[in-house]
Formats: C-alpha cells, sequence, structure tokens
C-alpha cells in the first residue's frame, strides 16, 4: 500500500471536512469523512454514540473505524479525537500524508458552536482550552505537513495544499 491518501487533522471547526471536500474534487481525489463513515455503520450520531457508550466507547468504535479504513487516492478527514489512538494513527502513517489544519485557540474558539452537539469527545470538566492544549502535541507529532491557518480562508489552504500534492507528483 503507498501513500497516496491524504488525512487531515486538527481540532473540531478547523476545516478538515470543508477544506476536504473541495481538496478531493481539485486532485481528483474521492473524499471520506470517518465521522459519516461511524454513524452510518453504528446507524446513530456520534453524540448519540458517545450518550450511549461513553467516551471511551465511542474512541474504541471511532479507532476501529480508522484503523481498518482502506482507501486509495482519497483526502480523509477523521473526526479530531482520532490522535488519542495510535494503532490508526499507524496505519494512516503508512497510507497517507498527514495534513495538520493548525487553527489559534482565539480563532477556533469564533467557529464552534456547541461541542456536544459536534459530538465532541469532552472529559468531565474540561474546557475548549484544556482540550486543545491537551491534543497540540498530539498533531504535532503525528503530522507530515503542518498548515498554519491564521488570517487565511478555506480556498487559501486548499489552494496551498493543491500546489504541495501537485508538485509531488511531477
Amino acid at each position: 500500500m503507498n501513500k497516496q491518501n491524504i488525512i487531515l487533522i486538527g481540532m473540531p471547526g478547523a476545516g478538515k471536512s470543508s477544506v476536504g471536500v473541495i481538496l478531493a474534487k481539485v486532485l481528483g481525489y474521492e473524499f471520506i469523512d470517518t465521522d459519516l463513515v461511524i454513524q452510518h455503520r453504528e446507524k446513530r450520531l456520534l453524540r448519540e454514540i458517545i450518550a450511549d457508550e461513553g467516551n471511551e466507547g465511542f474512541l474504541a468504535i471511532e479507532n476501529e473505524v480508522n484503523a481498518t479504513l482502506e482507501a486509495d487516492k482519497s483526502v480523509i478527514a477523521p473526526g479530531g479525537s482520532v490522535i488519542y489512538e495510535a494503532k490508526a494513527m499507524e496505519h494512516y502513517k503508512e497510507t497517507a500524508t498527514i495534513v495538520y489544519l493548525k487553527l489559534n485557540y482565539e480563532d477556533l474558539e469564533s467557529r464552534l458552536g456547541n461541542l456536544v452537539d459536534r459530538g465532541v469527545v469532552l472529559k468531565d470538566g474540561m474546557t475548549l482550552r484544556d482540550l486543545y492544549n491537551e491534543r497540540l502535541p498530539y498533531y504535532e507529532k503525528y503530522a507530515d505537513i503542518t498548515l498554519d491557518e491564521t488570517g487565511k480562508e478555506f480556498g487559501e489552504l486548499v489552494d496551498e495544499l493543491r500546489a504541495y500534492f501537485e508538485g509531488l507528483e511531477k
């Protein structure tokens, strides 16, 4: 298996799905949102899975889906919590170029709505700032490429990624 896939990692609200759909179109790739794969497989919304199974149960389902996902020439947008799952991230490291969409905390806070409705895994008593600080080292650890979103529109991010990946194909 080769690294013909692109994985977009980052916080909820970083634009993984928005950037991913457009990037897939311009590169002629498939687009896979693993949150939708999980919902389809489980026949429940993410927030329902978390409510029914708890955070650990949800993470186990997420890990299994991400660690076994088979794709080729795809842009894949996993949930922000995928970075906690070593098995899934090892699978992605072998099969994809991992792009970290880095969003500063202030922009993140202004983009996000209700975290529970989004199906975000939060431990009891954890704030968005706590979650951001906890996840940052993981995103940096796994990233092959870090794309700073500060002051950029989604279209600009897509253009930068397109130029990078089309340059690799030459």
